[in-house]
C-alpha cells in the first residue's frame, strides 16, 4: 500500500469525517466494507452513510438491479479471502459447464479447471411475484455485510449535491441535508443519478451504454432439471444485434440474457423463437406465460472520462466496467482500489488521477482488446462454414486432457469473463490453437464440398 499524498494535506480523512456512498449495490457495499476494513486497519474513526433508494428484499422492479446473476467461482473465492463469504442460500445454482448451441449443432464445454465453476444468483429477491423465501439477495447480502460493519443505510435518493470549500452537501428528496467530507458515486448507468455527479465533478464524462435484455422464465426446478441441467447455453446464432445470448438456469427460473447493440423486442422475439432455443423448453409450452419479468437495461461499453474529482469518485459501471462480463467482478476491483485510494492517498482529484485512475484505465484498455474479441466472434456468427470449423474443433477437445481443450478454454473464459481478455487474446495466438482451427477449417470446408457434390 502507497504512503499518503500530501501534496494537499487538507484532503485526507481524518478521525470524524463523513463519507456518502451514494448506491448500495456491489459497486457501493464493495467501496464502504473495505473503507471501513481499511479505517480499523489504521486506528482511523470514519463514519459512512449508504443511500440506497431500492429495497433488495423486495421482488421485481423494486428489488432489482437488471442483472443476469452469474458470479465466477475465481471471485467468489477473492471474496472469501477478503472475509466475504457468500451464504449458500444466496447461490441459487452451481453452475458445472456451458452447452454451445449453433445452427449447425451444439456441444457441452465442461469446466477447463475445478475452480473455473460459476454460480448463479439474482441480485434482488427474484422476478415479479416471487414468494420462495428459500432465495436470497446478492446486493442485499453485502449491504447487510455494510452494516454489520457499522455503516448506516439510508433509503433515501439523492436529488441534489452542491460542493463547498470543504465538503459536499447532500440533499435528499424529502429535503433533508447533510455534509460529507468525501463522496462516492455507485449509483450504475441511471442517468438523472450521473447529472447529479457532474455538478461536483465538472470533468466527468459519463460511460457510453448500449441496450440489452434480461427476462426470466419461471419453471418447476425438476423441469429446469431435465431441459437445462447445471449447464449454462450459450448461442452464437446470426441473428442482427445479438452478440452473445445465454440461458441461465437457477432453482425455479430460466435467465435469459442478450448482449449486443440496442436490443429491442423485436430483436428480443426473433432470438426466443429461434429453433436453437424453443428446443431446449418443454414441448408446447408457451413462453409468454413464464415470463413475470423483462427488461432492457443499459450496459457499460466504454468507460466514463474523469470519474473524480476532489472529494468525490465514481466507481462500477458509474466509472469503468468489464466489457459485456464481470460486471460484479469489476465492482469488486474499482471499489476497493477508490476505498484503497481514499483512505491511503487522501481524497483530492490529484490522488484519484495518480492511485485510483490507472485501475480504471487497465479495465478500459482491456475492454479494447474485448472489443476486438467479439468483433471477430460476430464474423464467426455470420459464416456457416466457420461456425462448423469451431463446434467440430471444440467436440475433438472434449474427447482431449483439460490443459489440451485450448479453444474450449478460451470460449469458457470469453463467456465467463472469468479471465481478462488480454489473456484471451495471448492464448488464441497459441500456434497450437491456430492450427487446429485451421484444420478444422479445412476439413469444414471439403465436408461442405462434398455435400454439393
Amino acid at each position: 500500500m502507497s504512503m499518503r499524498d500530501f501534496s494537499s494535506e487538507h484532503f485526507v480523512l481524518e478521525d470524524g469525517s463523513k463519507i456518502a456512498v451514494i448506491g448500495g449495490g456491489p459497486a457501493g457495499s464493495f467501496f464502504t466494507y473495505f473503507a471501513i476494513d481499511f479505517a480499523e486497519r489504521m486506528g482511523l474513526d470514519i463514519s459512512i452513510d449508504v443511500y440506497e433508494a431500492k429495497d433488495f428484499t423486495c421482488a421485481g422492479p423494486k428489488g432489482c438491479n437488471n442483472c443476469g446473476g452469474i458470479v465466477s467461482e475465481s471471485l467468489i473465492q477473492s471474496l472469501s479471502t477478503e472475509g466475504v463469504v457468500l451464504p449458500s442460500t444466496v447461490i441459487q445454482r452451481g453452475i458445472e459447464s456451458y452447452t454451445l448451441h449453433l445452427e449447425n449443432g451444439s456441444t457441452v464445454i465442461e469446466t477447463p479447471l475445478r475452480e473455473q465453476r460459476i454460480a448463479s444468483m439474482f441480485r434482488g429477491f427474484g422476478p415479479k411475484g416471487n414468494t420462495d423465501d428459500k432465495i436470497s439477495s446478492f446486493d442485499d447480502f453485502l449491504l447487510g455485510l455494510c452494516q454489520e460493519q457499522g455503516a448506516r443505510v439510508i433509503s433515501e435518493r439523492v436529488s441534489e449535491a452542491i460542493r463547498t470549500a470543504d465538503a459536499v452537501t447532500l440533499t435528499t428528496k424529502d429535503g433533508t441535508k447533510a455534509r460529507y467530507d468525501l463522496v462516492v458515486g455507485a449509483v450504475g448507468l441511471n442517468g438523472k443519478a450521473l447529472d447529479l455527479f457532474k455538478s461536483i465533478c465538472p470533468s466527468f464524462e459519463p460511460p457510453e451504454t448500449t441496450k440489452t435484455y434480461i427476462s426470466e422464465f419461471q419453471m418447476e426446478p425438476e423441469l429446469i432439471d431435465k431441459h437445462f441441467g447445471n449447464s449454462m447455453h450459450v448461442f452464437l446464432l446470426n441473428l442482427p444485434n445479438i452478440k452473445f445470448g445465454a440461458l441461465i438456469p437457477k432453482d425455479n427460473y430460466v435467465t435469459l440474457v442478450l448482449l449486443g447493440t440496442d436490443i429491442n423486442m423485436e430483436i428480443a422475439c426473433s432470438f426466443i423463437n429461434s429453433k436453437s432455443v424453443m428446443k431446449l423448453f418443454p414441448r408446447g409450452i408457451k413462453l409468454d406465460d413464464i415470463t413475470p419479468c423483462k427488461c432492457f437495461p443499459s450496459i457499460n461499453v466504454n468507460g466514463a472520462k474523469l470519474a473524480y474529482d476532489d472529494r468525490a469518485v465514481l466507481v462500477g459501471d458509474s466509472a469503468s466496467s468489464k466489457l459485456y462480463k464481470n460486471g460484479v467482478g469489476a465492482a469488486y476491483i474499482t471499489g476497493k482500489a477508490a476505498a484503497n485510494t481514499a483512505l491511503f492517498n487522501g481524497i483530492s482529484a490529484h490522488a484519484f488521477k495518480k492511485y485510483y485512475q490507472p485501475v480504471c484505465s487497465d479495465l478500459d484498455n482491456d475492454n479494447k482488446l474485448g472489443k476486438f474479441i467479439f468483433s471477430v466472434t460476430g464474423i464467426i456468427q455470420k459464416s456457416h462454414l466457420l461456425k462448423g470449423a469451431l463446434l467440430s474443433m471444440v467436440i475433438s477437445e472434449q474427447k482431449k486432457a483439460s490443459h489440451k481443450r485450448r479453444m474450449s478454454s478460451v470460449l469458457w473464459d470469453t463467456f465467463t469473463g472469468s479471465a481478462a481478455y488480454k489473456n484471451i487474446f495471448v492464448r488464441c495466438l497459441n500456434p497450437l490453437l491456430l492450427v487446429s482451427l485451421i484444420w478444422n477449417i479445412i476439413k469444414s470446408t471439403l465436408n461442405l464440398i462434398f455435400k454439393k457434390k
